[in-house]
Protein backbone atom coordinates (compact mmCIF):
# COMPACT_ATOMS: atom_id res chain seq x y z
CA UNK A 1 0.00 0.00 0.00
CA UNK A 2 1.41 3.15 -1.15
CA UNK A 3 1.18 6.50 1.40
CA UNK A 4 2.72 9.61 -0.66
CA UNK A 5 2.72 12.64 1.73
CA UNK A 6 2.61 15.55 -0.57
CA UNK A 7 3.30 18.57 1.58
CA UNK A 8 7.23 18.61 0.45
CA UNK A 9 7.42 21.99 1.66
CA UNK A 10 6.86 21.21 5.30
CA UNK A 11 8.87 18.10 5.27
CA UNK A 12 11.72 19.89 3.84
CA UNK A 13 11.48 22.51 6.44
CA UNK A 14 11.07 19.84 8.90
CA UNK A 15 14.57 18.12 7.68
CA UNK A 16 16.14 21.90 8.09
CA UNK A 17 16.23 21.10 11.68
CA UNK A 18 16.70 17.29 11.50
CA UNK A 19 17.97 16.46 15.56
CA UNK A 20 21.53 14.49 15.00
CA UNK A 21 21.71 10.84 15.74
CA UNK A 22 22.45 12.09 19.79
CA UNK A 23 19.18 14.01 19.70
CA UNK A 24 17.37 10.75 18.35
CA UNK A 25 15.74 10.20 22.20
CA UNK A 26 12.57 8.90 20.97
CA UNK A 27 13.49 5.63 18.34
CA UNK A 28 9.79 4.82 17.94
CA UNK A 29 9.02 8.40 16.81
CA UNK A 30 9.44 8.39 13.08
CA UNK A 31 8.55 12.19 12.25
CA UNK A 32 7.34 13.57 8.77
CA UNK A 33 8.05 11.42 5.56
CA UNK A 34 7.73 11.35 2.15
CA UNK A 35 7.11 7.96 1.39
CA UNK A 36 5.20 5.19 3.22
CA UNK A 37 4.97 1.54 2.12
CA UNK A 38 3.80 -1.55 3.81
CA UNK A 39 3.92 -5.28 2.01
CA UNK A 40 2.79 -8.03 3.99
CA UNK A 41 3.76 -11.87 3.23
CA UNK A 42 2.81 -14.57 5.04
CA UNK A 43 3.60 -14.16 8.68
CA UNK A 44 5.58 -10.50 8.16
CA UNK A 45 5.07 -7.35 7.59
CA UNK A 46 7.70 -4.64 6.14
CA UNK A 47 6.46 -1.20 6.56
CA UNK A 48 9.36 0.91 4.69
CA UNK A 49 9.51 4.84 5.20
CA UNK A 50 11.80 7.38 3.29
CA UNK A 51 12.38 10.81 4.57
CA UNK A 52 15.34 11.46 2.68
CA UNK A 53 14.74 13.56 -0.85
CA UNK A 54 17.58 12.56 -2.15
CA UNK A 55 16.82 8.64 -1.72
CA UNK A 56 12.81 9.76 -3.09
CA UNK A 57 14.64 10.73 -6.32
CA UNK A 58 16.86 7.65 -6.84
CA UNK A 59 16.61 5.06 -4.32
CA UNK A 60 13.67 3.67 -5.99
CA UNK A 61 16.04 0.18 -7.10
CA UNK A 62 17.66 0.29 -3.54
CA UNK A 63 13.90 0.01 -2.01
CA UNK A 64 13.14 -2.80 -4.25
CA UNK A 65 16.45 -4.95 -3.11
CA UNK A 66 15.99 -4.13 0.45
CA UNK A 67 12.52 -5.08 0.89
CA UNK A 68 13.05 -7.99 -1.07
CA UNK A 69 16.30 -8.94 0.93
CA UNK A 70 14.24 -8.71 4.22
CA UNK A 71 11.20 -10.84 2.83
CA UNK A 72 13.82 -13.78 1.93
CA UNK A 73 16.50 -13.55 5.08
CA UNK A 74 13.94 -12.54 8.21
CA UNK A 75 11.77 -15.66 8.21
CA UNK A 76 14.53 -17.97 7.62
CA UNK A 77 16.44 -16.45 10.53
CA UNK A 78 13.76 -16.20 12.55
CA UNK A 79 12.59 -20.23 11.99
CA UNK A 80 16.15 -20.98 13.00
CA UNK A 81 16.47 -18.28 16.67
CA UNK A 82 13.61 -16.91 17.48
CA UNK A 83 9.99 -17.84 16.43
CA UNK A 84 8.66 -14.94 18.54
CA UNK A 85 10.08 -12.67 16.72
CA UNK A 86 8.38 -9.57 15.65
CA UNK A 87 5.59 -9.87 12.78
CA UNK A 88 5.99 -5.86 11.77
CA UNK A 89 9.11 -4.32 11.13
CA UNK A 90 9.62 -0.75 10.06
CA UNK A 91 12.62 0.56 7.90
CA UNK A 92 13.10 4.25 8.05
CA UNK A 93 15.29 6.16 5.83
CA UNK A 94 16.71 9.08 7.82
CA UNK A 95 18.77 11.51 7.03
CA UNK A 96 19.20 12.31 11.21
CA UNK A 97 21.08 8.76 11.34
CA UNK A 98 24.78 9.36 10.93
CA UNK A 99 25.70 6.05 11.36
CA UNK A 100 25.34 3.23 8.70
CA UNK A 101 22.03 1.21 9.86
CA UNK A 102 20.74 0.65 13.37
CA UNK A 103 17.49 -1.31 14.98
CA UNK A 104 15.51 -1.02 17.86
CA UNK A 105 11.88 -1.90 18.44
CA UNK A 106 11.36 -3.09 15.51
CA UNK A 107 12.44 0.05 13.48
CA UNK A 108 15.75 0.18 11.93
CA UNK A 109 17.01 3.07 10.51
CA UNK A 110 19.43 3.84 7.38
CA UNK A 111 21.57 6.35 6.61
CA UNK A 112 20.30 7.80 2.85
CA UNK A 113 23.75 8.54 1.83
CA UNK A 114 24.95 5.36 2.76
CA UNK A 115 22.50 3.41 0.77
CA UNK A 116 22.83 5.71 -1.88
CA UNK A 117 26.56 5.41 -2.02
CA UNK A 118 27.00 1.64 -1.18
CA UNK A 119 24.10 0.21 -2.96
CA UNK A 120 25.51 -3.00 -3.35
CA UNK A 121 25.61 -3.35 0.94
CA UNK A 122 21.81 -5.05 0.63
CA UNK A 123 23.39 -7.48 3.61
CA UNK A 124 23.22 -4.68 5.87
CA UNK A 125 19.69 -5.28 5.96
CA UNK A 126 20.57 -9.11 6.72
CA UNK A 127 22.50 -7.97 9.46
CA UNK A 128 20.10 -5.86 11.28
CA UNK A 129 16.84 -7.45 11.16
CA UNK A 130 18.71 -10.05 12.76
CA UNK A 131 19.14 -7.91 15.51
CA UNK A 132 15.42 -7.45 15.74
CA UNK A 133 15.13 -11.55 15.92
CA UNK A 134 17.86 -11.73 19.14
CA UNK A 135 16.16 -8.90 20.82
CA UNK A 136 18.18 -10.21 23.67
CA UNK A 137 17.22 -8.47 27.08
CA UNK A 138 19.52 -5.88 28.58
CA UNK A 139 22.61 -7.21 29.93
CA UNK A 140 22.42 -10.27 28.55
CA UNK A 141 26.32 -10.96 27.62
CA UNK A 142 28.73 -9.25 26.00
CA UNK A 143 28.54 -6.60 22.77
CA UNK A 144 31.22 -8.95 20.74
CA UNK A 145 29.10 -12.04 20.94
CA UNK A 146 25.96 -10.20 20.13
CA UNK A 147 27.84 -8.58 16.96
CA UNK A 148 29.69 -11.75 16.35
CA UNK A 149 26.43 -13.58 15.91
CA UNK A 150 25.04 -11.31 13.49
CA UNK A 151 28.03 -11.14 11.15
CA UNK A 152 27.92 -15.19 11.44
CA UNK A 153 24.08 -15.06 10.32
CA UNK A 154 25.37 -12.11 7.51
CA UNK A 155 27.88 -14.82 6.10
CA UNK A 156 25.36 -17.83 6.09
CA UNK A 157 22.03 -15.88 5.34
CA UNK A 158 23.36 -12.99 3.24
CA UNK A 159 21.87 -12.33 -0.24
CA UNK A 160 24.43 -10.85 -2.18
CA UNK A 161 27.67 -10.76 0.25
CA UNK A 162 30.06 -10.48 -2.27
CA UNK A 163 28.20 -7.39 -4.10
CA UNK A 164 29.40 -5.49 -1.03
CA UNK A 165 32.84 -6.75 -0.70
CA UNK A 166 32.32 -8.57 2.22
CA UNK A 167 34.00 -11.83 3.63
CA UNK A 168 35.06 -13.05 7.18
CA UNK A 169 37.95 -11.22 8.70
CA UNK A 170 40.74 -13.90 7.39
CA UNK A 171 42.48 -15.07 10.92
CA UNK A 172 45.55 -13.17 12.35
CA UNK A 173 47.34 -13.85 15.29
CA UNK A 174 46.67 -10.34 16.44
CA UNK A 175 43.28 -10.92 16.74
CA UNK A 176 41.09 -11.28 19.81
CA UNK A 177 37.84 -13.07 20.21
CA UNK A 178 36.23 -9.68 21.82
CA UNK A 179 37.50 -7.96 18.51
CA UNK A 180 33.85 -8.34 17.44
CA UNK A 181 31.67 -8.65 14.25
CA UNK A 182 33.26 -10.38 11.19
CA UNK A 183 36.23 -11.90 13.38
CA UNK A 184 34.00 -12.82 16.18
CA UNK A 185 31.82 -14.20 13.73
CA UNK A 186 34.63 -16.36 11.95
CA UNK A 187 35.78 -17.77 15.53
CA UNK A 188 31.73 -18.91 15.74
CA UNK A 189 32.27 -20.57 12.24
CA UNK A 190 34.98 -22.74 13.22
CA UNK A 191 33.78 -23.73 16.44
CA UNK A 192 30.13 -24.80 14.64
CA UNK A 193 32.42 -26.81 12.26
CA UNK A 194 35.50 -28.17 14.85
CA UNK A 195 33.39 -28.27 18.74
CA UNK A 196 29.55 -28.43 18.39
CA UNK A 197 27.78 -27.98 14.99
CA UNK A 198 24.77 -26.15 17.27
CA UNK A 199 27.13 -23.88 19.30
CA UNK A 200 25.76 -20.40 17.65
CA UNK A 201 22.02 -22.04 17.96
CA UNK A 202 22.73 -22.55 21.73
CA UNK A 203 24.51 -18.94 22.48
CA UNK A 204 22.21 -17.30 21.28
CA UNK A 205 19.69 -18.95 23.38
CA UNK A 206 21.26 -18.23 26.43
CA UNK A 207 21.55 -14.69 25.51
CA UNK A 208 18.14 -14.46 24.93
CA UNK A 209 17.00 -16.38 28.23
CA UNK A 210 19.87 -14.12 30.37
CA UNK A 211 21.58 -17.56 31.24
CA UNK A 212 25.08 -16.70 29.50
CA UNK A 213 27.78 -16.84 31.57
CA UNK A 214 31.33 -17.48 31.05
CA UNK A 215 30.57 -21.32 32.31
CA UNK A 216 28.45 -21.44 29.07
CA UNK A 217 31.56 -22.55 26.33
CA UNK A 218 32.49 -25.16 29.08
CA UNK A 219 29.27 -26.37 28.97
CA UNK A 220 28.71 -26.65 25.41
CA UNK A 221 32.33 -27.81 23.66
CA UNK A 222 34.17 -28.84 27.73
CA UNK A 223 36.82 -26.24 26.96
CA UNK A 224 36.56 -22.41 28.35
CA UNK A 225 36.40 -19.53 25.62
CA UNK A 226 40.45 -19.13 25.63
CA UNK A 227 41.25 -22.71 25.16
CA UNK A 228 39.04 -22.73 21.94
CA UNK A 229 40.70 -19.42 21.03
CA UNK A 230 43.78 -20.92 21.21
CA UNK A 231 42.75 -24.26 19.27
CA UNK A 232 41.57 -22.26 16.81
CA UNK A 233 44.48 -20.12 15.98
CA UNK A 234 46.46 -22.83 15.42
CA UNK A 235 44.32 -24.56 12.61
CA UNK A 236 42.49 -21.46 11.61
CA UNK A 237 41.04 -23.05 8.63
CA UNK A 238 37.11 -22.80 7.88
Amino acid sequence: MKNILFGIALFVLALSSQPTLAQIRNWQEIGPYISKDSVSKGKYTLIFINRDTAFAASGEEIQKRMTEAFFKVYPKEAKRFNRKTARRVTFVIDPAYKGVAAASHGIIRYSPKWMLTNPGDIDVVTHEVFHIVQSYPRGAGPGWLTEGITDYVRHKYGVDNAGANWSLTPFDPKHNYKNSYRITARFLVWLEKNENKKIVDELDKALRNKTYTPETWVKLTGKSLDELWANYAQNPAI
